[in-house]
């Protein structure tokens, strides 16, 4: 019985698998050429990239998206971007207290007169929301709720590192070529994009609902929108954000060429960061951990050997 369970499960999956690609499913996530320094059990984050990742989040993605787990003082804490042996209190960082006084959040103690104010924000304070609530958000985007980005790589990764910030990488450098869009007139008079496939594999016409924009990278099913052959769907999903980046959109302050490659990698090893913080110094005691428990587990072997040498087993 235990044998046609598993033949079933099996059966299942693969049946589970063929439908998905049917209806077309994300295209799997990559990641840079030359992969990310963190991806492996000892490798460690780039801290110039993140440093400009924090930049690329204030002055593109901050205007929707939020990171509410996130306190501005885990910006100068150890292993963060913005981290001074000199100021080990992350709430004396001068750099950090800027970051924070550039943003005004409402302060929860009511004033003389018993209202609410706004007022510069402090290291303590988490980082500004774009939104008072999320009613105010799906208000401001279309009835979308922008997604929080405290943790977007934890939430997009499979259990690996580098499975997250490759998605963030690729949805963000994964939008077509404006030039690749037509903009038609549909039946109801109204204007309609469509994109048109015409490859080995995918060929016909894909209709681009009015406020959604399609990436091959978000999950979803656009076999509804899709004229070509059934059995063969585009890969990907449409989603309420357009591509937010631009050559030249940042003017990083390292001097850096802005381009969308290195803004989308930059912004992703932040967000890997930000989704652990503590990451560089997990790994970093790692390594010392393991050898310890080797060094340990031979020790106790040795041990056993003499202590039991003479008794019989």
């Amino acid at each position: 019985m235990t044998f046609f369970r598993i033949l079933n499960a099996v059966f299942a999956a693969s049946a589970l698998s063929l439908s998905a690609h049917a209806a077309g499913g994300a295209k799997h996530a990559h990641a840079p050429e030359d992969g990310w320094s963190f991806a492996s059990p000892v490798g460690k984050l780039e801290i110039d990239s993140v440093q400009r990742g924090f930049q690329v989040y204030r002055e593109v993605c901050a205007s929707c998206h939020g990171m509410k787990l996130l306190s501005y003082r885990n910006l100068g804490e150890p292993g963060g971007p913005f981290y001074d042996a000199m100021y080990p209190n992350a709430n004396d960082n001068p750099l950090v207290k800027q970051f924070a006084a550039e943003d005004e959040i409402l302060d929860p103690v009511p004033n003389d007169v018993g209202d609410y104010d706004y007022r510069p924000a402090r290291p303590s304070d988490r980082f500004r929301s774009p939104y008072a609530n999320d009613q105010a958000a799906r208000a401001a985007n279309n009835g979308a709720l922008p997604p929080d980005l405290s943790v977007i790589t934890k939430a997009r990764g499979h259990g690996n590192d580098g499975d997250g910030a490759s998605y963030v990488y690729s949805l963000l450098t994964g939008y077509l070529d404006p030039e690749d869009i037509e903009t038609r007139t549909g039946e109801d008079g109204l204007p309609v994009n469509v994109i048109t496939f015409d490859d080995d594999y995918f060929h016909g016409e894909l209709v681009q609902p009015l406020g959604q924009y399609y990436n091959p990278y978000m999950p979803g099913d656009v076999s509804a929108q899709w004229s070509g052959d059934p059995r063969h769907v585009p890969y990907g999903g449409f989603l309420a954000m357009p591509s937010q980046l631009t050559d030249g959109r940042v003017d990083y302050m390292d001097g850096t060429e802005a381009t969308i490659d290195q803004m989308a990698y930059d912004v992703a090893q932040f967000l890997q960061w930000a989704g652990e913080p503590k990451q560089s110094q997990r790994k970093s005691l790692g390594l010392p951990t393991m050898l310890y428990l080797i060094f340990l587990a031979g020790l106790l072997w040795f041990s056993y050997q003499r202590i039991w040498r003479n008794v019989g087993h």
